[in-house]
């Protein structure tokens, strides 16, 4: 019986081979279209891939993260440059505007600019700022 099903089963395999062969496309078109609007065909050997004009990106816009990333979603780069400028400001180093230590008036400018430029670009973007 075993065998019966092995023979069966290898004669059957060059057919279904043959069946999953094919030849790929000869042209692979992408195409964005307005709303509401259909793709088009594509000729014989062509695949045509579309995509809105609106919603270029294949995450959906409800599905987006655009505000800051949790801390506890960061890479751990980032977490050790955060931790790092901690320690600088706490131990008074210069270029951190730290009121402890003999250099921290020296980074309170940086820190400003910085500031006002993180502001900048809230407000060119349309976010509200804290």
């Amino acid at each position: 019986m075993l065998r019966l099903a092995l023979i069966a089963a290898l004669t059957a395999a060059p057919s279904l081979a043959a069946a999953q062969e094919g030849t790929p496309p000869e042209r692979i078109r992408n195409v964005q279209v307005a709303k509401g609007q259909t793709c088009p065909k594509g000729a014989p050997g062509e695949v045509v891939v579309c995509s809105t004009l609106e919603d270029p990106f294949r995450i959906p816009s409800a599905l987006r993260d655009t505000g800051p990333i949790a801390s506890a979603r960061q890479s751990w780069v980032n977490r050790a440059a955060d931790i790092d400028q901690t320690s600088k400001i706490a131990g008074g180093l210069p270029d951190t505007c730290s009121p402890i230590g003999t250099g921290g008036q020296s980074g309170c400018f940086q820190a400003n600019a910085r500031a006002w430029a993180a502001e900048r670009r809230a407000a060119a973007n349309g976010q509200a700022t804290e």
